[in-house]
Protein backbone atom coordinates (compact mmCIF):
# COMPACT_ATOMS: atom_id res chain seq x y z
CA UNK A 1 0.00 0.00 0.00
CA UNK A 2 1.22 3.57 -0.73
CA UNK A 3 1.81 6.01 1.35
CA UNK A 4 -0.60 8.88 1.49
CA UNK A 5 0.59 11.99 0.38
CA UNK A 6 1.94 14.87 3.02
CA UNK A 7 -0.44 17.46 3.95
CA UNK A 8 0.43 20.81 2.97
CA UNK A 9 -0.01 23.95 4.58
CA UNK A 10 -2.95 26.88 2.74
CA UNK A 11 0.52 28.00 1.46
CA UNK A 12 1.75 24.95 -0.26
CA UNK A 13 -0.96 23.87 -1.67
CA UNK A 14 -1.84 26.99 -3.73
CA UNK A 15 1.99 26.66 -5.41
CA UNK A 16 2.11 22.99 -5.06
CA UNK A 17 -1.92 22.15 -6.57
CA UNK A 18 -2.60 25.41 -7.99
CA UNK A 19 0.02 26.03 -9.58
CA UNK A 20 0.75 29.53 -7.77
CA UNK A 21 4.25 31.28 -7.53
CA UNK A 22 5.95 32.49 -4.47
CA UNK A 23 7.30 35.59 -4.35
CA UNK A 24 11.09 36.61 -5.90
CA UNK A 25 13.93 36.04 -2.92
CA UNK A 26 10.97 34.89 -0.37
CA UNK A 27 12.08 31.60 -0.39
CA UNK A 28 14.17 29.49 2.27
CA UNK A 29 16.04 27.28 -0.10
CA UNK A 30 16.79 30.49 -2.62
CA UNK A 31 20.40 30.65 -1.15
CA UNK A 32 20.96 27.32 0.17
CA UNK A 33 24.15 26.09 -1.31
CA UNK A 34 25.49 23.16 1.07
CA UNK A 35 25.74 19.44 -0.01
CA UNK A 36 22.62 18.07 0.24
CA UNK A 37 19.23 16.36 -1.82
CA UNK A 38 16.09 18.31 -2.38
CA UNK A 39 12.53 16.13 -2.61
CA UNK A 40 8.99 17.01 -3.48
CA UNK A 41 7.58 18.68 -0.33
CA UNK A 42 4.00 16.94 -1.54
CA UNK A 43 5.41 13.32 -2.31
CA UNK A 44 9.34 13.17 -1.31
CA UNK A 45 10.46 12.04 -4.20
CA UNK A 46 13.85 13.03 -4.51
CA UNK A 47 14.01 15.41 -7.62
CA UNK A 48 17.19 17.38 -7.44
CA UNK A 49 20.82 17.15 -5.88
CA UNK A 50 23.33 20.49 -4.69
CA UNK A 51 25.57 19.35 -7.25
CA UNK A 52 23.38 20.61 -9.72
CA UNK A 53 22.26 23.46 -8.07
CA UNK A 54 23.18 27.41 -9.08
CA UNK A 55 23.07 30.47 -8.17
CA UNK A 56 21.10 32.92 -10.67
CA UNK A 57 19.96 35.78 -9.41
CA UNK A 58 16.53 35.40 -10.76
CA UNK A 59 14.67 34.93 -6.64
CA UNK A 60 14.06 31.35 -6.93
CA UNK A 61 16.25 28.00 -6.74
CA UNK A 62 18.15 27.37 -10.03
CA UNK A 63 19.25 23.69 -11.07
CA UNK A 64 20.67 23.11 -14.62
CA UNK A 65 19.78 18.84 -14.14
CA UNK A 66 17.55 16.91 -12.41
CA UNK A 67 17.79 13.32 -11.10
CA UNK A 68 16.51 11.34 -14.24
CA UNK A 69 13.19 10.74 -14.15
CA UNK A 70 12.30 12.73 -11.44
CA UNK A 71 10.72 15.80 -13.64
CA UNK A 72 8.40 16.11 -15.85
CA UNK A 73 8.13 18.98 -18.43
CA UNK A 74 4.38 20.49 -19.46
CA UNK A 75 3.73 22.85 -21.61
CA UNK A 76 1.67 25.63 -20.39
CA UNK A 77 -1.92 26.53 -21.10
CA UNK A 78 -1.00 29.69 -22.89
CA UNK A 79 2.00 28.02 -24.45
CA UNK A 80 4.76 30.66 -23.77
CA UNK A 81 6.64 28.58 -20.83
CA UNK A 82 7.22 25.08 -19.94
CA UNK A 83 6.03 23.79 -16.51
CA UNK A 84 8.21 21.79 -14.56
CA UNK A 85 6.19 18.71 -12.34
CA UNK A 86 6.97 16.30 -9.55
CA UNK A 87 7.07 12.72 -11.63
CA UNK A 88 5.34 10.67 -9.08
CA UNK A 89 2.97 13.22 -7.56
CA UNK A 90 2.43 15.49 -10.40
CA UNK A 91 3.24 18.75 -8.28
CA UNK A 92 4.13 21.93 -9.37
CA UNK A 93 7.84 22.74 -9.11
CA UNK A 94 8.57 25.90 -11.14
CA UNK A 95 9.24 26.60 -14.88
CA UNK A 96 12.26 25.33 -17.14
CA UNK A 97 14.45 27.57 -19.43
CA UNK A 98 16.76 26.78 -21.93
CA UNK A 99 19.45 29.28 -24.03
CA UNK A 100 20.51 31.76 -21.06
CA UNK A 101 23.84 30.55 -20.92
CA UNK A 102 23.89 30.55 -17.25
CA UNK A 103 26.05 27.33 -16.47
CA UNK A 104 27.74 25.21 -19.26
CA UNK A 105 24.65 22.39 -19.10
CA UNK A 106 22.54 25.80 -20.46
CA UNK A 107 19.53 25.04 -18.91
CA UNK A 108 17.37 26.79 -15.58
CA UNK A 109 15.37 24.69 -13.12
CA UNK A 110 13.65 27.42 -11.52
CA UNK A 111 12.01 25.89 -8.58
CA UNK A 112 9.54 27.09 -5.72
CA UNK A 113 11.35 26.68 -2.64
CA UNK A 114 7.81 25.99 -0.90
CA UNK A 115 7.43 22.88 -3.32
CA UNK A 116 10.49 21.37 -1.73
CA UNK A 117 12.18 20.05 1.25
CA UNK A 118 16.35 19.63 1.73
CA UNK A 119 17.99 17.03 3.33
CA UNK A 120 21.36 17.56 4.37
CA UNK A 121 23.97 14.82 3.49
CA UNK A 122 25.10 14.79 7.32
CA UNK A 123 21.38 14.39 8.10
Amino acid sequence: MSKPYNDLTPIEADVILNKGTERPFTGKLTDTMEGGLYVCRQCDASLYTSEHKFVSHCGWPSFDDEIEGAVKRVPDADGRRIEIVCAKCEGHLGHVFEGERLTENNIRHCVNSISMKFIRNDA
